[in-house]
């Protein structure tokens, strides 16, 4: 790969990426861009361009953490840097954040062996510090654990990072543009989550052939000749860190009207955003606006541009909702706040008696003109026109009951279109037993670096969390004969110990559903996708990675391969369709081939499968029972998690989904013992609370 970097100035097309990185490079107090978009769009690319137009920092010589010389850092770890210390300029840092990244990667490390035998405050700075007044690119931000994002977006928040352990703190200044990209195919952000970026950008690749061509013609240059393609694109790039470097110039000039500031608070009440960051948002979004293009005054099209940029991603109120904008609505709410309203005339008087219009004479005066029988004001065409008018309406009577008479549509639709879902609710717990050191989550108990703490342990690898009374009980029996003659301890390094605790891990759900002709009938699939997305729903909230496996016909299919995104769980879910028979061997043995492979590829993360059947196998001929059984017992003696949703009804119930929970060691629940426990007793309660009422009344 060249060291090279692709000019931005070279990349076709994208306009909103563009304006959005533009305007965090004027003001990066805008909070920042999430950028999404599929796969080969040139995000990444677009991004490590960017900080080739960042204007060159002066930092102060031997500092790790780039303090400015005009105005140091107080609590800079190394030291307080004198107004005379020597000073360099560099290029402003981009900073890459990989994926598997560690909490103490991030933030920096504490060494604690020789703070507390040596009483040495040794602090090794994170990804943090280097990013200090530069560029942090989190690629696939989706895909990291929530609380390093937390973590990540509290720094660009602050301008400041914190290491807290054991007592021993350090702070040092972190402000820096983040730019954070993402695949929504991969799962989205949580809403708490993209809240914390200003900005955000949808991008999609070109379906226009011409430019998709000079896109790879493009690539196919730069690949061949990096320096020289570079070179022909060098005067651009000067012209647009020119252009970057006079707006931050005139950034404080800018002047945010009442008026302009009014536009804003109501459009982002007209979206009903929550909270007030996204006020705050707009308002800067608006103001680099301005300045990039050289004014210093904010105008309309100013909050219209910001408003597109920042409120997008405020929208999505649950996890299934997609980040948008409805444009109509921001048209409308600019133009009943318009900056310089114009004064409306009053409406002409007529006289007395007369309404604002004049029209009171004019209303039923003329029997024959003045809008006949219906009683219109506009009056009737005569002459030649008049007989078609009536020609028209004479028919409307008997047409009118024929039009809701679709007699074509319901039995077709009925067995090809797929049976919408039912409402969701909170479900059960379901979890792993055992413990597990899968990625922290909400699910079920592991080993993980969040959570209470549950023993101690000598420490493997670096030491991260200390567990001092356990290190200290360790090093006691020893002093004497280490010759101890102060108040200090003597420590020793194999004394150390280090913390484990105990919190939560996330899963794989991956869901095996029974898609066959016997369970879409009674319209039991609309209360069985309606179990099915509440389970989804609960996938999200505990972190967990879902899968979908269905079965109906003669064979099964993976539908949804073991994805972090349930909102294209809930899209598959949706448009499931039904019919046939049910191959029930074919589903187990599917989601046993499944969990093989993503054994291999995490072997950290503990699978629960959740099978949804009326246990009926009437596919893969007459032993088809004895064949879903031996399915069920491959599972079963891999030691796999597994819960069975009964979805059996009527009066008569065979209890087949029973014998299949028994072969696959499995829980048993029906779809009405899938409720939360504290949400059915809440509705006994408040039942019993109406019925005493009522016989009190």
């Amino acid at each position: 790969m060249s060291d090279v970097r692709y000019p931005f100035t070279a990349i076709v097309g994208m306009a909103d990426l563009r304006l959005g990185l533009l305007l965090n490079a004027v003001s990066p107090a805008v909070g920042g861009v999430l950028v999404r978009g599929e796969k080969g769009t040139a995000k990444s690319t677009m991004v490590r361009a960017l900080a080739g137009l960042l204007p060159s920092i002066a930092t102060v010589d031997g500092c790790r953490f780039a303090c400015d010389p005009a105005a140091p850092d107080p609590q800079c770890p190394d030291g307080v840097h004198a107004g005379s210390a020597a000073a360099s300029e560099r290029p402003a840092q981009l900073v890459e954040l990989p994926v598997g990244v560690s909490e103490d990667r991030i933030v920096g490390s504490l060494d604690l062996e020789r703070a507390l035998s040596e009483g040495v405050k040794a602090y090794e700075p994170g990804l943090l510090a280097q990013a200090h007044r530069g560029v942090l690119y989190i690629d696939e931000v989706n895909l990291l654990q929530d609380h390093v994002v937390d973590l990540l977006l509290d720094a660009a928040a602050m301008g400041r990072s914190y290491v807290e352990r054991e007592g021993v703190s350090v702070r040092h200044a972190a402000r820096f543009l983040l730019v954070g990209t993402m695949n929504p195919e991969e799962g989205e952000l949580r809403p708490q989550l993209l809240d914390r970026f200003g900005l955000t950008v949808e991008i999609a690749a070109t379906r226009d052939p011409a430019e998709r061509a000079e896109v790879v013609r493009r690539r196919l240059g730069y690949d061949a000749d990096p320096a020289g393609f570079a070179d022909r694109f060098a005067e651009d790039e000067r012209a647009l860190a020119e252009r970057i470097t006079t707006a931050r110039e005139l950034l404080p000039k800018v002047e945010l009207t009442d008026a302009a500031l009014r536009q804003i608070t109501a459009v982002c009440a007209a979206f009903e955003v929550d909270g007030l960051r996204a006020d705050i948002v707009m308002a800067r979004t608006a103001v680099a606006l301005a300045a990039w293009d050289g004014r210093t005054e904010v105008l309309e099209e100013d909050v219209r541009k910001a408003a597109r940029l920042a409120l997008p991603h405020r929208r999505r109120r649950n996890p299934f909702d997609a980040p948008g904008l409805d444009e109509e609505q921001l048209d409308r709410t600019l133009e009943e706040h318009r900056q310089e309203p114009e004064e409306e005339p009053e409406p002409p008087q007529g006289p007395e008696g007369e309404g604002p219009e004049g029209e009171g004479p004019d209303d039923g005066g003329d029997g024959g003109d003045g809008g006949g029988p219906d009683g219109g004001g506009a009056p009737e065409p005569t002459g030649p026109e008049a007989p078609p008018v009536e020609a028209t309406d004479t028919p409307a009577a008997p047409d009118a009951p024929e039009q809701p008479v679709p007699a074509q549509h319901p039995s077709p639709a009925r067995e090809s279109a797929p049976v919408a879902a039912g409402d969701p609710y909170r479900t059960r717990l379901f979890a792993v037993d055992g413990t597990g050191r899968g990625a922290q989550g909400r699910r079920s108990p592991a080993e993980t670096d969040g959570g209470h703490t549950i023993r101690a342990r000598r420490p493997q690898g670096r030491l991260a969390r200390l567990h001092l009374s356990a290190t200290l009980r360790a090093a006691a029996p020893h002093q004497v004969a280490r010759g101890r003659d102060s108040r200090a301890l003597v420590l020793h390094k194999d004394d150390f110990r280090e913390q484990v605790r105990q919190g939560r891990e996330s899963n794989l759900v991956l869901f095996v559903v029974d898609a066959s002709g016997s369970m879409a009938a009674r319209q039991r699939m609309t209360a069985v996708k309606g179990a099915v997305l509440s389970l989804l729903m609960d996938a999200y909230q505990r972190r967990d990675k879902i899968g979908m496996i269905t079965f109906r016909g003669a064979s099964a299919e993976l539908a949804l391969p073991p994805t972090s995104s349930v909102e294209v769980g809930a899209a598959r879910l949706e448009s499931l369709p039904t019919g046939g028979r049910t191959p029930l061997a074919a589903g187990l043995l599917k989601a046993h081939e499944v969990l093989r492979i993503e054994r291999l590829r995490d072997p950290d993360r503990r699978p629960l499968v959740v099978v949804v059947t009326d246990g009926r196998a009437t596919g893969g001929g007459r032993d088809a029972v004895a064949q879903s059984h031996r399915a069920a017992g491959l599972l079963a003696a891999q030691g796999v998690a597994s819960v069975v949703l009964d979805c059996e009804s009527g009066p008569v119930r065979l209890g087949l989904a029973r014998t299949l929970a028994t072969r696959l060691r499995a829980t048993a629940v029906t779809l009405d013992e899938l409720r939360a426990e504290g949400v059915a007793s809440l509705v006994r309660e408040n039942r019993a609370i109406t019925s005493t009422a009522r016989k009190a009344a």
